[in-house]
């Protein structure tokens, strides 16, 4: 046992030692730090002061489920498009540990846009978002945005990072992978998790990420277009 080891040796070093060496000062643990918010300076009470007007660019709204009625407009300004609905987990792409066809019963191995050595996107590891495919009633290609495309998503007073990473039904929106809800404090789970509500997606235009994966450079260039946006007249 660890406690009774300690005390032999500690005697076994009494015996041997010429005279017993003063104790030495106890560390003073580190203050805790609060727990993080977002991923930059920019807040999200700063971002959701943008988005409260909304000029539509689509030619009519969205459903945030099939059986929920189409009450989501994409909007737009000279910078950004963005909607605010429902966060449902996607956990499509290469199969993980939280993120398989075992853990979600309507899992696909493959997703819209793909890494730069070729593989689908990690969706338990890479904050990304999910756009509706194009249709008469929105295409998000005609609007600046693309696969890696970089996001701002904000819940509550976090702000996650993230890239336009999959495309999903054509008319429905919400949604974005296991590692976003998760920044964001959002149960994960593709089966319970999520969030009924409130979540704003807000995509740069004319932005990208290459490669697709690196999160940081997402983080770094989030953060400046972020900030630009937050303070556009």
């Amino acid at each position: 046992m660890r406690v009774p080891s300690l005390i032999l040796a500690a005697a076994g070093a009494a015996l041997i030692a010429p005279a017993a060496l003063p104790a030495p000062a106890t560390a003073v643990p580190p203050r805790e730090r609060p727990a993080a918010r977002g991923e930059g300076g920019v807040t999200a009470a700063d971002l959701l002061a943008r988005t409260g007007t909304c000029t539509e660019l689509s030619r009519g709204r969205y459903r945030t489920d099939a059986d929920s009625p189409a009450t989501v407009p994409v909007c737009g300004t000279s910078d950004a498009v963005f909607w605010t609905a429902d966060l449902d987990v996607d956990c499509d792409g290469r199969p993980t540990t939280h993120c398989n066809s075992s853990t979600d019963p309507v899992f696909a191995p493959t997703t819209a846009f793909q890494q730069s050595d070729g593989l689908h996107l990690n969706a338990e590891t890479l904050p990304y978002i999910v756009v509706p495919a194009p249709s008469s009633r929105w295409d998000y290609r005609e609007h600046g945005v693309r696969g890696g495309s970089v996001a701002a998503v904000v819940h509550g007073d976090r702000v996650q990072y993230a890239v336009v990473g999959d495309t999903g039904p054509s008319d429905l929106i919400g949604e974005a992978s296991y590692a976003t809800a998760q920044g964001l404090g959002i149960d994960p789970d593709p089966l319970t998790g999520g969030a009924p509500s409130d979540v704003t997606y807000i995509v740069f235009r004319n932005s990208r990420i290459t490669p697709i994966e690196d999160h940081e450079a997402a983080v770094a260039t989030g953060e400046r277009l972020a900030r630009q946006f937050a303070t556009t007249d």
